[in-house]
């Protein structure tokens, strides 16, 4: 009867210790989508930034060599992520593919009144009008500048609702956070409820606090590996599904971020499942025996 009783035992430990991973894995893998949503909007965000900048139109007399000059110069600051020389021939040609050759067939080369230009995108920490600003009047101290033209009213709108879009996904991400920290925080206080009897056990035969709480504390890390592992491995298969479905998606994914956001899950499951096994276990070593039984 004892055997009996010491397996079935057993069989309630482990069905409960599986049952404590699966809730973990799943509280996880929900705070590692919220992660992968997040840092995919804040790629998309800089993708967006590093499409605005500003076009520099040259004056009709500069020599090709002057414009490369300065092409090179502009290349050279932290501001700048690209540049592209566009000439008067090339201008000609997008404008034929905008407008089609009947609208553009008057133009002749010799007589193109379409003048060169340099193409400037800034970085996403640059995009913004304060410091297209600054770049602005940068460029047009050179005498071979004529004008230089992008548009403020968009730059503008464009950082006022991506500034919108943070501080919602931020408040969200918080509010999700602070969920997962509880539901896990749950599932292992009901873990080691299971067991206060045994730490009451070993306070019984002498053990100290230190002794006692160490394997369970090593055994709530473990747990926590476990299924920030599980959650990692979940979150790939939907990442490769997700890609193969919209192709878009890889590039916006990098393995900077994949690196982050693993490491983000891996910490939070750790530290969490670690610090609500510590807090757990001291409360049932300060509990009085018949609370025990509560």
């Amino acid at each position: 009867m004892s055997v009996y009783n010491e397996n079935n035992y057993k069989r309630r430990i482990n069905s409960s210790y599986i049952t404590s991973v699966i809730s973990i894995t799943l509280v996880l893998f929900t705070l590692g989508f919220l992660g992968l949503f997040v840092l995919h909007t804040k790629s998309l965000s800089d993708y967006i930034k590093e499409n605005i900048g500003f076009e520099i139109i040259m004056k009709d007399d500069t020599k090709e060599a002057d414009i490369v000059y300065l092409q090179k110069q502009l290349d050279l600051l932290d501001a700048v992520k690209s540049t592209e020389y566009i000439t008067k021939e090339e201008a000609t040609r997008r404008l034929n593919n905008v407008l089609g050759e009947e609208f553009t067939g008057f133009i002749e080369n010799e007589n193109n009144p379409l003048l060169p230009s340099i193409d400037v995108r800034f970085n996403a920490s640059w995009a913004n009008n304060d410091s297209i600003s600054k770049m602005e009047e940068i460029v047009k101290g050179y005498e071979t500048v004529k004008e230089v033209y992008y548009q403020k009213s968009v730059v503008h709108l464009i950082n006022r609702n991506l500034r919108k879009i943070s501080l919602v996904l931020f408040g969200f991400t918080l509010l999700l956070l602070f969920i997962a920290i509880a539901l896990i925080n749950n599932t292992i206080r009901l873990s080691i409820y299971s067991k206060r009897f045994v730490i009451r056990t070993m306070q019984l035969v002498g053990a100290t606090e230190r002794f006692i709480i160490k394997p369970f504390v090593a055994k709530g890390f473990f747990q926590g590996l476990i299924s920030a592992v599980f959650a990692i491995t979940l979150l790939y298969i939907v990442l490769l599904t997700a890609q193969e479905n919209i192709p878009e998606l890889a590039l916006l994914t990098s393995k900077k971020m994949l690196i982050y956001l693993n490491v983000f899950i891996l910490i939070s499951g750790l530290l969490i499942t670690g610090i609500s096994t510590l807090f757990a276990v001291e409360k049932y070593l300060k509990m009085k025996t018949d609370s025990l039984y509560g």
